[in-house]
This record gives C-alpha cells, structure tokens and sequence, in this order.
C-alpha cells in the first residue's frame, strides 16, 4: 500500500507537469502507468484495464477544477458552449463506460494502445486544427459530445485531444477552445467516475479501498500531487522549448503503447 501510495504521488507531479507544459489531460500518461502498476501488484487480470481507466477519470475531476478555475480568471471560457456540449458528454460518457465494462480487457488494451499511436502521431508530426470553411449547427454539437464521452471514457482521458479539434474546425480561437475543452473534462470525469462506481460496485475481486472500479489510494495520491504541479508545467511552457518537448512527449506515447502490448 505504501509503495503505491508514492508511486501514486509521482505519477501525479509528472502527469502534473506534463498536463500544464503541453496542455493536455494527465489521462495519457496516467492510465498506462497504472496499468503496469497494478498488474505488478497483482490485480486480478479483468480488472486492471477498468480500474485504471476509472481511476484516471475520478483523478481529472479534480484537474479540471482546477484548470476551469485558471480559465475562468482569463475570461477564456465560452461557457454557452460548455453548456450545449455537457448534456451529449455526459449521456456518451455513461456509455463508455458501459462498453468498457462489457469488452474483454484485452480488447480494451487495445483501443487505448491505438489511441496512444494516434495521439503520438498527432504530436510527432505537430498536427494543428484548421477551421472549417463552414460553421457547424449547433445539433452536431450533440452528436460529436456523445462521441467524445464514449471515447473519452473509454481510454480514461478528459477529452481535450478531441474537443479542441473539433472546436478549432467549428471556427473557434485556440485559446477559447482549450479553455471550453477543460471546462468540459469535468462533466466527462463525473459521469465516468460515477459510472464506473456503480458498475464495479459489487464486482468480485476488487482489492481494498477500491470505490467501484476507483483504487482510492492512487485517487487520493496522483489527484492531489497533480493540482500542484500543474501550474509549473504551464510556467515551464513559456521558457521551455515546447515544439521539440511535444516530440519527445510522442515518443513516450509510444513507448507506453509498445509496453502495454507486450505487458
């Protein structure tokens, strides 16, 4: 428990760190390490995909707080948009995590070693957004939010590497776009997280502290360390040479993605 615990504590000053400096959710780096972590302590096999995701949701509720907060003071936040997409988050993300509990474990290993390559990719080759010639209608907002909550919930993440896309091509500034993303990670994290406890709350074989498919001890750790680091990742952005950093960041992408297929 105490070996997790600190394990716990500096995944969250990395992801922490790696959050504020490249502007992304902690999920990315969050849910792989668990997976390794639990598996090494001997979590029952079916569960370790599921606990990692759920626990790497339930961890970004409290860094979305905390970035709505920083994005809020900046008057970034384009708060009628965070309302129109919220309701289609929430309903995908509750069906994520519905697939999720129904696939196999390794299938679900799987889906998020793709989604790693991809993101990798995307940074790799730093890939930006173009807007759109045409502006979206509103009622596709709907539709794309449940996707994003499907997926998001799936592979454990807050959904920024798909929100801030599809804003950008919607005709949306950058900055608006990343703050009206974090704003979003919270109603993904919460109706995740909230699934998740209540599909793994009488499942067999879940270890001790575990809320549904939420470990508590790494909740606790990595959700508290990562609030503190954030904001020295996001200073370390303007000093820091960010485009080469986003290529070695891919090619930890991929390095988890090539352990998590051979773990």
């Amino acid at each position: 428990m105490i070996e997790i615990l600190w394990v716990s504590v500096l995944l969250g000053i990395v992801s922490g760190v790696l959050a504020g400096l490249f502007g992304i959710g902690g999920g990315l780096v969050i849910v792989p390490v668990l997976a390794m972590l639990f598996k090494a302590h001997g979590f029952a096999s079916e569960l370790i995909m599921l606990m990692s995701v759920a626990t790497s949701l339930a961890i970004i509720i409290l860094t979305a707080i905390s970035s709505i907060s920083a994005h809020h003071h900046l008057g970034t936040v384009v708060w009628h948009r965070v309302f129109t997409l919220s309701p289609g988050i929430m309903i995908g993300a509750g069906l994520g995590a519905i697939i999720a509990k129904q696939i196999s474990a390794d299938l679900l290993r799987l889906i998020l070693v793709c989604f790693l390559i991809y993101v990798g990719i995307q940074m790799l080759l730093q890939v930006k957004p173009k807007p759109s010639s045409i502006r979206f209608p509103k009622i596709l907002d709907f539709f794309v939010a449940i996707i994003i909550g499907i997926v998001s919930s799936i592979v454990g993440i807050g959904g920024g590497t798909l929100t801030v896309p599809y804003l950008v091509r919607g005709q949306m500034l950058m900055r608006n776009a990343v703050a009206v993303s974090s704003a979003c990670g919270l109603p993904i994290a919460v109706a995740s997280t909230v699934s998740y406890t209540l599909l793994g709350w009488q499942a067999a074989n879940l270890p001790e502290y575990s809320l549904g498919y939420v470990y508590l001890p790494v909740f606790v750790g990595t959700g508290l360390s990562s609030i503190l680091t954030a904001p020295i990742g996001a200073k370390l952005a303007y000093k820091l040479p960010a485009l080469k950093l986003k290529r070695y960041f891919a090619l930890l992408l991929f390095v988890m993605a090539a352990k998590l297929i051979w773990y």
